[in-house]
C-alpha cells in the first residue's frame, strides 16, 4: 500500500471510473479491473480511521476552544457588569453625598445666619444698655456740674 491520502485515492478511483471503457450496448456502465478498485478501496478504509480520528481531534480541539472562549467571555461580561454595578453604586454614594453636603452647607448657614442674628440683637442690646446708662451718668455729671456750679457761685470755665 502506498501512503497517498484518502482524497487522492478517491480522486484516483473516480479518475479510474471516468476512463473505463462502456459495456457494450450499455453507456451508463463500464468495466474496470476489479483487483485494482478493490485495493483502493482497501487503503480508503485503512485511511480513514486515522483521518477520522485526526478529524475528531481536530473536531474536539475546537469545540474545547470555543467552550473556553465562551467561559472567558462570560468571566469578561460578569467582570464587567460588577465593574459597571460597582461605578453606579459609587455614583449613587457620591450623589447622595453631595445632596447630604448640600443639605448640611443649607444647615450650617442657616445657623451662622440665625447665630449672627442672635449677636447682632445681643450687640444692639448690650450697646443700648450701655448708651443708656452713660447717658444717665451724662445726666447725673451735668446735674452735679449745675449744682457745682450753682455752689461755686456760678463760675464757668
Amino acid at each position: 500500500m502506498s501512503t497517498r491520502n484518502t482524497e487522492d485515492i478517491i480522486g484516483a478511483l473516480y479518475d479510474l471510473v471516468q476512463d473505463a471503457r462502456s459495456v457494450p450496448l450499455n453507456a451508463d456502465k463500464c468495466m474496470v479491473e476489479r483487483d485494482k478498485v478493490l485495493d483502493m478501496l482497501d487503503e480508503i478504509i485503512t485511511n480513514l480511521p486515522a483521518e477520522l480520528k485526526q478529524s475528531r481531534t481536530i473536531v474536539d480541539s475546537r469545540n474545547e476552544l470555543i467552550s473556553q472562549a465562551r467561559r472567558e467571555a462570560e468571566t469578561i461580561i460578569r467582570q464587567a457588569q460588577e465593574q459597571a454595578e460597582e461605578l453606579i453604586n459609587k455614583e449613587a454614594i457620591y450623589v447622595e453625598a453631595r445632596r447630604r453636603c448640600e443639605e448640611m452647607v443649607k444647615q450650617n448657614q442657616a445657623r451662622v445666619n440665625e447665630l449672627k442674628a442672635a449677636a447682632n440683637a445681643y450687640m444692639d442690646g448690650n450697646l443700648r444698655q450701655t448708651e443708656e446708662v452713660i447717658a444717665k451718668c451724662l445726666a447725673e455729671v451735668r446735674e452735679t456740674r449745675t449744682k457745682f456750679q450753682t455752689l461755686t457761685g456760678g463760675q464757668k470755665d
